[in-house]
């Protein structure tokens, strides 16, 4: 019978110990435990035994002895996090131990935003090869499916999965051209999705302002889309504009939805420059409406009011054209030089200009290629024109020239205000739109954005804790439970009977987020230990060096 008071997923868990004649001991218990089991109720007191990969028992466990115990009083235990917006797909080939991510709880991570690791075709492998930064690696994979596998392989600590790109699909057949696939390319394009799907894809990904992904008109995606959908995936963009042209292209994300018959995510939901921060709450009615049709709309988000991305975002999309060495050519052409500037100075809705949208004391430099050009690191855009006696827009343009790359920058835009609101919206999860490092080695080469070390413990230290914005339970819920059902995986994002043992000790009172914009590079405080599949991987808040971390497929 179930108890009153208690959700159905703890009762049966409690059924299950109480009517099952259960092994007397186990790998390991974590006892005196406050369960918040990611379903969003309440939480409430018991022991969690785990025996090998899987969550055995939950309840009364007094009786039980295990090779491994735990005191968890003072604690609250929950599923693993789950990051729907990771950018670790070469972080963790340099170091399988994803610091930044475990130490603040997150144990799967979500990769896929408009570009994706597979598949790959030999002209897309050489300019992965040539164009790499500090972090060198070979690219010895050619699906989605084997680099995830590949990973897994390498030793991984935490759990990692994919959307396709719809920009690497398209980059498969088209390259960087400026122009819609022909029909037989079409096919082809909706062939590598199939396969993609069959393989494990979680659905189809879109970055919409950058290229080639900028150059995918509406009706591809929804082809695109109408392939991963009977697969159950999901659509998850980065929609055409956040800015200037916000609500239309909110629009375009909801008639993907409504005409390929998938749900749709919004990535890192925002309204981009001070200009637009007041068509938050139209967005939101926008979203709303849409749910209220039947249409399975939903957002994640980072808990920062800046972005981080590069200068490509800040240069129209045509100009990128062929890809970074004729995007570059074209740079130094003094005519095309000039209208591009022009461009770059001019309001438009024609494409997302995030330089405008943050102006240049409000851009910080984080990361070069280039050595000689590392001691710029941290400073301002407006700081670096100074320094060279040259105007904003002149010095990106010879940034990029001189690094060979789009120079990765942060760009405040967004208001404290929205941020808050958007937390608070009942379909909102998190991602990090940010890699997972280590605050040693390679990784100080350059710097970064906090949100790497800091966008979970944020939510959980500073807007659940302190601002008290939603209680724990719901945040816990939007981490875990929330995407996990989005995103149809089985047997992870709740504590219950069965389900793989992906399980976060930590302390409310004290889970904070410690990396500033001026000193990134530090580790979150206040989670105590983690558990990946069983296997401990964090331990008393020092990393175990375990790296027991699987490719997740949709499939499984």
């Amino acid at each position: 019978m179930r108890k009153p008071g208690l959700p159905l997923l703890v009762t049966t868990a409690l059924t299950t110990l109480f009517s099952c004649t259960h092994p007397a001991h186990y790998d390991t218990i974590i006892r005196n435990a406050t369960i918040y089991d990611g379903s969003g109720h309440a939480p409430f007191k018991g022991d969690i035994a785990l025996q090998d990969d899987t969550i055995a028992l939950i309840g009364d466990l007094r009786d039980a002895t295990a090779t491994q115990e735990l005191d968890a009083k003072g604690k609250a235990v929950s599923p693993g996090f789950i990051d729907m917006q990771s950018q670790s797909m070469e972080t963790l080939l340099q170091d399988g131990r994803s610091l930044g991510a475990i130490t603040q709880g997150v144990t799967l991570e979500i990769f896929g935003e408009g570009e994706s690791e597979g598949p790959l075709n030999d002209t897309m492998k050489d300019i992965a090869q040539r164009n790499q930064g500090d972090i060198k690696y070979k690219v010895e994979w050619t699906s989605l499916r084997d680099y995830l596998l590949y990973l897994q392989k390498k030793g991984v600590s935490t759990n990692v999965a994919s959307f396709v790109g719809a920009a690497t699909l398209r980059e498969n057949l088209l390259g960087y051209a400026n122009r819609a696939p022909d029909s037989d390319e079409m096919k082809k394009m909706e062939d590598l999705t199939r396969k993609a799907m069959e393989e494990g894809a979680l659905g189809i990904g879109s970055a919409l302002i950058y290229a080639p992904g900028f150059y995918a008109q509406t009706p591809e995606l929804i082809r695109l889309c109408k392939i991963a959908a009977p697969y159950g995936g999901v659509y998850i963009s980065h929609i055409r504009s956040e800015g200037n042209h916000l609500l239309q292209a909110a629009d375009e994300l909801i008639r993907i939805a409504h005409d390929a018959h998938i749900p749709a995510v919004f990535y890192h939901l925002k309204a981009a420059g001070k200009n637009n921060w007041g068509k938050m709450d139209s967005l939101i009615a926008k979203i709303d409406s849409a749910r209220k049709t039947g249409l399975d709309i939903s957002a994640c988000m980072y808990t920062y009011t800046a972005g981080a991305t590069g200068f490509d975002a800040s240069m129209p999309p045509a100009v990128q054209e062929g890809g970074l060495d004729k995007w570059i050519e074209r740079l130094k052409d003094p005519a095309q030089r000039k209208n591009i500037i022009r461009q770059m100075k001019t309001p438009t809705d024609a494409w997302e200009n995030l330089y405008l949208g943050a102006g240049p004391e409000h851009i910080i430099c984080t990361g070069f290629k280039q050595d000689s050009l590392k001691y710029l690191t941290g400073k301002t855009l407006a700081d670096i024109a100074r320094l060279r006696h040259s105007s904003p827009e002149e010095t990106i343009i010879d940034l990029v020239i001189e690094d060979h790359s789009r120079v990765e920058v942060i760009y405040f835009l967004m208001s404290e205000e929205n941020v808050e609101k958007e937390i608070r919206l009942p379909y909102m999860t998190f991602g990090s739109d940010a890699a997972s490092m280590a605050p040693e080695g390679v990784f100080l080469k350059s710097s970064t954005h906090p949100r790497a070390y800091g966008n979970f413990a944020r939510l959980l230290g500073h807007y659940v804790r302190d601002e008290k914005l939603i209680p724990l339970e719901e945040a816990i819920h939007k981490l875990t439970g929330m995407p996990a059902a989005l995103l149809h995986l089985k047997k992870r994002g709740l504590l219950a009977v069965g389900n793989y043992a992906d399980i976060v000790l930590f302390d409310p009172a004290t889970i904070r987020d410690n990396a500033t914009y001026d000193h990134p590079h530090q580790l979150a405080t206040g989670v105590s230990d983690v558990f990946v599949n069983g296997k401990q991987v964090l331990k008393d808040g020092s990393h175990t060096d375990a790296t027991p971390g699987r490719a997740v497929f949709h499939t499984q």
